[in-house]
This record gives structure tokens, C-alpha cells and sequence, in this order.
């Protein structure tokens, strides 16, 4: 596999960090992909989101869902089973996992349900006002005077 040196990127570029991290994350995990457990993504809307991981024989107390940053971190863990057991087939994982997913800015979970051996997560992207794109009414007949700008500033 081919891998990439970001550090130039690094160099000539500011604020831009986090997509060069981003990147190296995503080159970096090719070699050792996780695949426990299985899960789905959906585009619900414009701005909003599903992930639907596969949790069959956890309980809802043995799952936790929790965002930090600009991550969604869902992990689970199941508890000691003192009982013993002889499987013929063992097929259903409930080994404990960690899995990981990068946010974007401004994308926050609203809620997350379980049933049916599905955990679904819900996302969304809220763009504060500020940073929405605003419309510019434009004067008719009349010049902007910068000066006039500028002292009504000072």
C-alpha cells in the first residue's frame, strides 16, 4: 500500500490541521481495519445523520455512547458472566469494543435508541448563525462613503 508524507501539508497551511489528521487517521487504520462491530451510516436529511451499529446480547446498561470533541465514541463492555457454559457453536460476539467515529464541525448526536440488538444514533449538523451565509442588501443610487465608515467606527 502507498503512504503519504502530510507534512508539507502541515507546513504550508493553517487551520487546517484537523483534515491533515483526518487524513493520516484514515491511511493510517487501512492496515488494521476494524470490523467488530458492523454498522451502517445513513444521510436522513440535508444536514442529518443515522449510524446504526450492530450490539445483539448487550443490554442497554453495557453500551455507552458519549461525544467529545469532534469524535463519537460508542464502546461497550459486557459484564462477567460467572455461570458455566458449554457452547457447541459460539457464533454471537459480545466481546467488549470501541469504536470510533471523526466528526464534523458543528455536527452534535440528538439521541440514540436501542432495541432489537441495534444501537441507532442520531446526528446533526446545527451551523450557528454566525456562520451561515448572510445576504448583502445593495444601496440603489446611493455611494458608500469609507471615510464616513471609518469615523462612524472610531
Amino acid at each position: 500500500m502507498r503512504s503519504f508524507d502530510l507534512a508539507p501539508l502541515y507546513r504550508a497551511t493553517v487551520g487546517f490541521d484537523q483534515m491533515a489528521d483526518l487524513m493520516d487517521r484514515v491511511m493510517s487504520d487501512q492496515s488494521g481495519a476494524q470490523t467488530y462491530p458492523p454498522y451502517n451510516i445513513e444521510k436522513t436529511g440535508h444536514d442529518s445523520w443515522q449510524i446504526q451499529i450492530a450490539v445483539a446480547g448487550f443490554a442497554d446498561e453495557e453500551l455507552s455512547v458519549e461525544q467529545r470533541e469532534n469524535a463519537l465514541i460508542v464502546s461497550a463492555r459486557k459484564a462477567e458472566d460467572d455461570t458455566q457454559r458449554t457452547f457447541l457453536h459460539r457464533g454471537i460476539a459480545t466481546r467488549a469494543f470501541e469504536r470510533r467515529f471523526a466528526l464534523a464541525d458543528h455536527v452534535r448526536v440528538t439521541g440514540a435508541s436501542h432495541a432489537n440488538g441495534m444501537l441507532d444514533i442520531s446526528l446533526v449538523r446545527e451551523v450557528p448563525e454566525a456562520l451561515k451565509p448572510r445576504r448583502i442588501e445593495i444601496a440603489k443610487g446611493a455611494t458608500v462613503d469609507s471615510r464616513r465608515v471609518e469615523a462612524e467606527d472610531a
